[in-house]
């Protein structure tokens, strides 16, 4: 992996990484037309730059992570993420497997599009403005909706939030729950696949720099990114990202068809 292929992987995934539109599908394809996806330290970058993405949301919501003071809150993250653990862990190699498909990211892509077209009409009494408000019962039901998003393409995001707005939160408290919840799934997620691969990280003094770049160029563009996604949600909702994902996903699926 080159530098300027680190990079521009880091800002797909900043971008990508809390609108439901899958970073993991967009990163997939990326580095399978950059020729790179079957390199193990890419598998292991895609993965390890998520760090660098949540730490936006912990500087953007720095007072209600450092609230110490409502302990009510990392309760209910400790419980949302509680399946994702235990999922993610039992059925890590098959979703490493997974992760090699392109095939898999168009389909979900597609799919999940024309799901994404009809959730605001589904979901159109909500009665939870914020997290404050959520009990622990929903927080867990939300973390089993976030475990969908271990199969490539469907949006860590998009599975979160629909779970959030099935459990009566309004669109923009589900999704900043999402935020929140990104930050102990993803934090596990790449801690334990460094320590999983470290010999892969190790085994050249420029993947450490490679990883430190694709960190801190994902920080920067997430930031932007979950203000700007912020906006449109309240605007528009998330029918214009259903048809972006429709695009894309039946872009990818004729194109691995005409070569395959």
């Amino acid at each position: 992996m080159s530098t300027l292929e680190a990079i521009l992987i880091a800002i797909i995934e900043g971008l990508t990484e809390f609108i439901p539109i899958s970073s993991t599908g967009h990163m997939i394809i990326a580095s399978s037309l950059m020729g790179i996806n079957e390199d193990a330290f890419t598998k292991l970058f895609e993965i390890a730059i998520q760090l660098g993405a949540i730490l936006a949301v912990v500087v953007l919501y720095w007072k209600k992570f450092f609230n110490f003071g409502k302990w009510q809150f990392y309760v209910k993250l400790a419980l949302g993420v509680t399946p994702a653990l235990i999922l993610g862990y039992l059925f890590d190699d098959y979703i490493d497997q997974l992760l090699e498909s392109p095939l898999i990211v168009g389909v979900t892509l597609l799919l999940g599009g024309f799901v994404l077209l009809f959730v605001d009409k589904w979901f159109q009494n909500p009665t939870i403005k914020s997290d404050e408000e959520l009990d622990y019962f929903r927080a867990i039901r939300i973390g089993l909706f976030q475990c969908i998003a271990m199969i490539p393409g469907v949006s860590r995001s998009a599975a979160s939030i629909i779970g959030g707005m099935q459990q009566k939160l309004t669109r923009h408290a589900a999704a900043e729950f999402s935020f929140f919840l990104a930050v102990p799934t993803m934090a596990a997620a790449t801690g334990y696949k460094i320590l999983k691969n470290h010999e892969v990280l190790t085994s050249s003094p420029d993947n450490i720099r490679l990883l430190l770049i694709g960190n801190v160029v994902a920080f920067f563009v997430a930031m932007l990114a979950i203000k700007f996604f912020i906006g449109t949600l309240q605007k528009f909702g998330f029918k214009m990202w259903g048809y972006y994902r429709i695009v894309v996903g039946l872009i990818i699926l004729v194109t691995l068809f005409i070569h395959r």
